[in-house]
């Protein structure tokens, strides 16, 4: 890292536990309801693997972003194909609701929990990485110390 480097503080534990619980209810909302849907299997089997790609492209641009910030050297076809890659993601998930046959509160639901699912992903990824990044010894002290 370079010496102008960001200066990170360490997550809150509430930050860190909110970041695993909105990763696991938007991925387990949508695995849920994939589960005890009607549709067919090929079906589920499209819109699950929307989600590990979504889930998969929105870190990786996660982390791309936090590199450039850093002055972590990143090309720019890595950069690209990760923003590429999240925006394709969203839009497979919604070309897919547009054209199913499912109520509207059924598309809603599957489009909240997936973005639920990207949120709760980018922040654990960004605690994971601010973690590493300042040990505990060196976290900010508390009002209680």
């Amino acid at each position: 890292m370079s010496p102008d480097a960001v200066t990170t503080a360490r997550p809150s534990a509430a930050f860190i536990a909110a970041a695993w619980f909105a990763l696991l209810m938007g991925m387990g909302g949508f695995i849920v309801g994939l589960w005890n849907a009607t549709m067919a299997l090929n079906e589920k089997g499209y819109y699950f693997t929307v989600l590990m790609f979504g889930l998969f492209a929105a870190i990786s641009l996660q982390k791309t972003v936090r590199d450039q910030i850093e002055k972590i050297p990143v090309t720019g076809l890595y950069y690209g194909l990760a923003w590429f890659a999240t925006l394709l993601a969203i839009l497979l998930l919604l070309v897919g609701l547009w054209n199913a046959t499912l109520t509207l509160s059924e598309k809603g639901f599957y489009a909240m929990a997936f973005l639920l699912g990207l949120f709760g992903a980018i922040a654990v990824q960004k605690n994971t990485r601010d973690m590493r990044l300042v040990p505990s010894s060196l976290a900010a002290p508390t009002d209680n110390e």
